[in-house]
Parts: structure tokens; sequence; C-alpha cells
């Protein structure tokens, strides 16, 4: 792996009401593609879950096998612009519905085809598979995805949920949010992002053990894949993700998703890797390049 050959760029293109979105391409460019990959961050983050400026974290690692990378900001994350604010009135219904989408039509006009494999972090992948349950048509278009961490409702009863889901997320991050007009995560050292009030009300009523329903046009998205077969997905799960996604809740979310192929693999020293990893750091973990990203560049060849 030469990682000194991969190089970034930034791809910024204008969505509507003086929105801009943001796509990080990073490639090699002196090896042959094998194939494109679309990556999705999560809440109260932004892309650079997955890579950094140096050429760290998962998507600088596939592009030095190979792959041809473009990482996304949703609406206001990121170096989407303008930033989240108190004006800000979109929420996760206009990322499944608009920015999606967008990103995806873009990557399809950069490239000539739409992106072969999809790769979500946490509420990422809840997006994605929402998504797929509007638009089923794009399902064949891709070849398998990888989920780190990617739960809809939490069923665990760990301690650190308590405190991170109920306290923080269900009753502290409403409050604030009415106070400043939106959640100002980053100031608040909560992750790296913000998020908005719609977005943040829109997320606790999945968060919670509920149906799996739009709030704006009640869309169904469970009904809709009861019977779909989504493209193959390997979920990844942490042994030391007390809080926000232990395999419970992921096996709950893989339930919900479709009739596809689906695997979990748990990553920690007593299944034989590196390192007990997270939430954050099954992405950013020095040792993940050992575990779980060769595990995800073994299920992209597989299938």
């Amino acid at each position: 792996m030469d990682i000194n050959n991969v190089q970034q760029r930034q791809i910024l293109t204008p969505l509507c009401h003086q929105q801009s979105l943001h796509l990080q391409h990073i490639h090699d460019p002196t090896q042959p593609s094998k194939g494109t990959i679309f990556f999705l961050h999560g809440v109260i983050e932004n892309g650079k879950i997955f890579y950094s400026k140096k050429n760290k974290g998962l998507a600088p690692f596939l592009a030095s096998k190979g792959y041809d990378c473009y990482v996304a900001d949703l609406r206001g994350r990121g170096e989407s612009k303008p930033a989240i604010s108190s004006l800000s009135n979109y929420g996760q219904t206009e990322a499944i519905k608009e920015d999606i989408p967008h990103f995806l039509e873009k990557i399809k006009q950069l490239t000539g085809n739409y992106p072969d494999y999809w790769i979500g972090h946490s509420w990422g992948g809840v997006l994605l598979n929402s998504y797929l349950a509007r638009n089923p048509d794009m399902i064949d278009h891709i070849k398998a995805c990888a989920y780190f961490g990617s739960k809809r409702s939490l069923f665990n009863r760990h301690p650190s949920r308590f405190f991170q889901a109920n306290i923080l997320w269900y009753f502290l991050a409403p409050k604030l949010s009415k106070k400043h007009g939106y959640l100002p995560a980053k100031k608040l050292k909560w992750g790296s992002d913000s998020e908005t009030r719609k977005s943040l009300r829109q997320s606790i009523e999945w968060a919670k053990p509920s149906s799996w329903v739009d709030s704006d046009d009640h869309f169904d998205y469970a009904a809709a894949l009861k019977d779909v077969h989504l493209p193959p997905t390997l979920h990844i799960a942490g042994v030391k993700d007390k809080a926000l996604a232990q395999p419970i809740d992921i096996k709950e979310f893989m339930k919900e998703s479709g009739k596809g192929i689906q695997k979990i693999s748990v990553y920690g020293q007593k299944h034989g890797h590196k390192h007990n990893y997270g939430h954050i750091d099954m992405l950013t973990h020095k040792h993940a390049q050992h575990d779980q990203f060769q595990d995800v560049i073994s299920w992209f060849e597989q299938h």
C-alpha cells in the first residue's frame, strides 16, 4: 500500500436555496479503478470520519487499494455551505429525498456510472437504507455495502446508553436546540458537527423503538423494504460500542432491512483483533486497517 500516491480534491456542487453540497474525491491516479465507493456519515458528524487531509482513515486506505472514493458532507455539515444555523429548517427527510440523490447524480456525472459500493457510519447506514426504500430501482446498481455501527432504534440496556441516549440526546439536546435554534454539538464537544432542530427531532423519533415511518409524508420504510433484497451488507460492530450500536441494536436494524444478504461481525481483542473498537475509533484507530478495513475489501471482492 502506497498512501503517498493518494490524491484528494474538493467538489462543491449547488443544491437549492443557496445551499451547496460537498464531496471529497479521494483516489490513486496511478492505479486502475476497482470500483467507485460512496461514503455517508451519521448525525453530529461529517465526512471527515472517513478521512483526514494527511490520508489517514478508511477512504484513503481504500483509495490506496485502487478504489475511487467519494465522501459526502450532508447539507450544512463539513465543507457543505452554509453551515447549520438557527435558520436551517431541513432534516433527515431532505437528506433522504434530496441530498443523497444529488450526490449520486453528481458521481454519475463525474464517472459515467452510479457508485458500485456504499459505506455508511452510524445513522448514515439508516439514511442509505431509507433512500433505497424510496428508490428500489437503485439497488441493482450497487454491488455491496458496509455499515459501521449502524442501527436505527436502541434496544440495549447498558448504563452508558441511558446516559448518552436518554439524558443527553432525548432530554438535553432538544432543550439546547430550542435555546440556540439548532444543536451546536461541536461546540458542546458531543461530536464533529451540528444538527438542525428538525434532524434532531426526527432522529430521536426513530432512535426510540418505534415504527420506521417518515414524519413528513408518512412513508413507511419498513413496509417498503419488507420483501426487498437490498445489496449484500456487512455490518461492523465494536466490542466497546456499548451505548450506540450493540449487536442487539444492529440485528434489529438488519431485521427491518429486507431479505437480502446481511452479515454482522464484531471487532475486539477477544475475537482475535488488534484493538477493542468503539463507535468512533472503529473508523479512526491505527489498527483498523489490519482488522475491519481488510474485511470490507474482502466483502466487496466477494460480492
